[in-house]
């Protein structure tokens, strides 16, 4: 198979979760009308979702492009062990591709710096088609270094951006509750309900069920929770808008003003990299004396 083949396959990957994904809002939009259910804040949050498509394909189009630029460089440049692009290693290349989507949703989670970013996509209260596009600005910068140990595995180019398509077109027809538990198919894809937990700002639901296409990486790895009792949708704060421009940087204040409040080179680098969570010990006593 071809670049060109590989490229007309992945559009028309994407085109079929995208067309699945407009006929469940549509459903999900008839339901909440025949129950008197659809709220106009409702709306202002599915219109928000989708405006952070423009910061976001702004971004990413430059990103994806220099990502690709940058993998062919290495490719031809120092790597002399590239796959040829078969049935068989384009298979492979999802796999891994998920594989290594876990661990960058789950650093994303873990690690400030990132989180702030991937953030905006937790922010909503609601759960519907429309969540799917719900994305940071910059989630496609990490992204594309979390892909980078594809290139040293012998993946060519079109091949790492082909997973990773696919792995993200996949996972557009799970953010709704129109769609009950599936059986068996629970045991190893990601679906609806497990990602419906993995929304949740409940203490039993936070940092669960990370995987795109497969939830087996969950399982094995013990951040798997099955669904329970509804989530409570949205951040564990109380942030709850449909500002545009308040969704696309909600993370964004409080993160600068903790680096500047930070008293040394120490405690700036570790507000970037350690959880969302983190703070120093002096301020953790602090806020527990306070709290008492």
């Amino acid at each position: 198979m071809n670049s060109e083949n590989l490229t007309q396959l992945g559009a028309s990957i994407d085109e079929s979760f995208f067309l699945i994904g407009v006929a469940i809002l549509l459903i999900e939009i008839l339901a909440a009308m025949s129950k008197s259910t659809l709220s106009w804040r409702g709306i202002a949050d599915m219109l928000t979702n989708i405006s952070t498509q423009i910061p976001f394909t702004l971004v990413t189009i430059f990103v994806f492009s220099a990502a690709y630029a940058g993998y062919l460089y290495v490719e031809t440049t120092f790597i002399s062990w590239t796959f040829e692009t078969n049935a068989a290693t384009i298979m492979l290349a999802v796999l891994v591709a998920d594989f290594l989507y876990y661990w960058e949703h789950r650093i994303a989670h873990e690690v400030r710096g990132l989180w702030i970013h991937h953030a905006v996509h937790h922010s909503s209260r609601f759960m519907n088609m429309t969540i799917g596009v719900r994305f940071g600005a910059f989630e496609g910068v990490w992204s594309m270094f979390a892909l980078f140990p594809m290139i040293l595995l012998g993946f060519p180019a079109e091949l790492i951006i082909f997973g990773n398509l696919v792995v993200l077109a996949y996972q557009t027809w799970i953010h709704t509750e129109l769609i009950n538990k599936l059986g068996p198919l629970e045991w190893i894809f990601n679906t609806p309900s497990h990602h419906r937990v993995h929304h949740g700002s409940d203490d039993e639901y936070v940092d669960k069920n990370y995987g795109g296409i497969l939830i087996v990486w969950d399982r094995l790895f013990s951040t798997f929770k099955e669904e329970g009792k509804r989530p409570r949708y949205g951040l564990a704060s109380e942030f709850d808008s449909v500002n545009p421009l308040k969704v696309w940087f909600s993370e964004f204040p409080q993160f600068f003003r903790d680096l500047s409040s930070s008293k040394s080179v120490s405690e700036f680098w570790k507000r970037i990299v350690r959880r969302p969570e983190w703070e120093p010990e002096e301020s953790a006593s602090l806020y527990c004396i306070g709290n008492k």
